[in-house]
């Protein structure tokens, strides 16, 4: 029996299919989008294809951007020198809001997963060699979650850049601040002490 009419429903199926969106939740987004003002349901329709029709990957650091190169490329105050890879376009934005980063970035869309079917063939470390073997890279830091698949992918690319005679770097990763050293856990104390700096 369906309890809503076809396109409602059809809306709902839309928005399950997000990340993070389950089945009540889609629901009550398909509801919001019905109760809208035509005219503000057709900016949102709007604003999804234009997004769709203009935004693309930059052909040098591979993050997403409306223009030819995207700004950050674009700038000649960064350090082209040093590259940050990072695994998805998001990932730039909090590297940027720390304001401490001043080189260039590298998106890979995605990390090695072989339990989600994800290769290396699946994500843009192609270009990012090809980005190093011009010869004026001097460091590459990599900055993938420290989870499994994030040390897998950075490992296997600082395997890939060994031969290449630049110097790969990992972020330090430790104890959260504002945090207390009994709920962290031996990994991530581990890290920490590994990570410590003089002061």
């Amino acid at each position: 029996m369906q309890f809503f009419p076809a396109a409602l429903q059809d809306l709902a199926d839309h928005f399950a299919r997000l990340p993070g969106i389950g089945g009540k939740t889609a629901q009550r987004l398909a509801f919001h989008v019905l109760e809208l003002p035509l005219e503000d349901a057709q900016a949102f329709a709007d604003a999804i294809l234009e997004a769709k029709k203009s935004v693309h990957t930059c052909p040098c650091c591979q993050n997403i951007t409306d223009r030819e190169i995207c700004p950050i490329c674009d700038d000649d105050s960064r350090d082209k020198d040093v590259i940050c890879v990072v695994a998805e376009p998001k990932d730039v934005i909090a590297m940027e809001r720390s304001r401490e980063f001043h080189g260039v970035y590298h998106v890979l869309h995605g990390v090695i997963s072989p339990l989600n079917h994800v290769t290396q063939e699946d994500i843009r470390i192609r270009e990012l060699l090809k980005r190093v073997s011009t010869g004026t890279v001097k460091e590459v830091i990599m900055a993938t979650n420290p989870d499994t698949e994030g040390e897998a992918t950075a490992m296997y690319i600082s395997r890939l850049l060994r031969p290449m005679e630049i110097k790969v770097t990992r972020l330090a990763y430790g104890v959260p601040v504002g945090s207390q050293l009994e709920y962290a856990d031996e990994v991530t104390l581990s890290r920490a002490l590994e990570g410590r700096q003089e002061i």
